[in-house]
């Protein structure tokens, strides 16, 4: 059955966007990889696959580099953003989790086609010989290091990955400033930036401005979600817009990503969310009515 993502972009919201769409020289395009290997761990599904495989990933990134593409360093972005630059052409390139095939399946094309990234490391699965976690490997210290001395960047995906609405105060700073500390000790330079891990619960705004308040504390100074979409000057630094990238991601698709085709995504994104929320809100209301005042 044809994925009615694909449909939609291609047959209503790229050709209107193309009509009535921004400036792209104003956005930039943040990719979202996580495993780069034939290992179908995590969901199948186009929507969420989190591995893509070598020879995709090998046609994307020369893809990428054919048409002109460069990378800038994530960052970087602020910066460029209040330059008022024209970031045509431009993209970030991110990894999520830290898996060891980043090194061993990804950083051999990266390289030669000119191109750097960031990856967000759970530092709880760097160890210093490889941990295998739910049928993955992850990197090493040492190839943290490696890929480091290269040019690659490191940012902080937590220590543990939890979610991190359902942890206390105390807990959200260790989740943050240890996993910031470790790579910060490993590596001797400054940790900027941060990826928030699941889905992020963009529609709790009051979580949000204290994750934001606590990343700013924590000496971050950007940050990437998992949010549909390019990001642009009027996007949260904190919680960076991405497209999310993964082997059913053709030619075809990856352009129309890249030129805003996509971003309509968030919309229904957005949706599905705010009725999550709103269904979790009304069934906690319900379950004190029945608890009563004082109990």
């Amino acid at each position: 059955m044809p994925r009615l993502d694909r449909l939609l972009t291609f047959y209503l919201c790229a050709p209107l966007w193309r009509l009535f769409g921004g400036n792209t020289g104003r956005c930039v395009p943040i990719l979202t990889y996580h495993s780069i290997s034939d290992n179908l761990f995590g969901f199948s599904h186009p929507y969420y696959q989190i591995n893509t495989s070598p020879t995709i990933f090998v046609q994307q990134m020369k893809w990428l580099r054919n048409a002109g593409y460069r990378t800038v360093n994530l960052n970087d972005l602020p910066a460029l953003f209040e330059s008022g630059a024209d970031l045509s052409n431009r993209f970030v390139i991110t990894f999520d989790g830290g898996f060891r095939d980043i090194l061993t399946q990804g950083w051999q094309v990266m390289h030669q086609c000119g191109f750097s990234g960031t990856v967000f490391l759970t530092t709880d699965r760097i160890r210093n010989s490889p941990l295998r976690f739910e049928g993955a490997d992850y990197l090493t210290w040492q190839d943290v290091s490696e890929l480091h001395s290269q040019g690659m960047s490191f940012g902080s995906r937590t220590v543990s990955h939890p979610d991190l609405r359902s942890l206390g105060p105390e807990e959200i700073d260790y989740e943050l400033g240890f996993s910031k500390e470790s790579i910060e000790q490993q590596l001797g330079v400054p940790v900027r930036s941060f990826s928030y891990p699941f889905s992020f619960p963009e529609e709790d705004k009051q979580f949000t401005r204290y994750l934001s308040d606590a990343l700013e504390n924590h000496g971050f100074e950007i940050g990437v979600s998992n949010v549909i979409g390019r990001a642009s000057m009027e996007s949260r630094s904190f919680f960076l817009p991405r497209l999310p990238i993964n082997s059913w991601d053709d030619a075809g698709l990856l352009a129309v990503k890249l030129n805003g085709g996509y971003d309509w995504m968030h919309l229904p994104q957005w949706l599905h969310k705010r009725v999550h929320h709103n269904s979790t809100m009304m069934q906690r209301a319900g379950a004190q009515s029945l608890l009563g005042p004082g109990d």
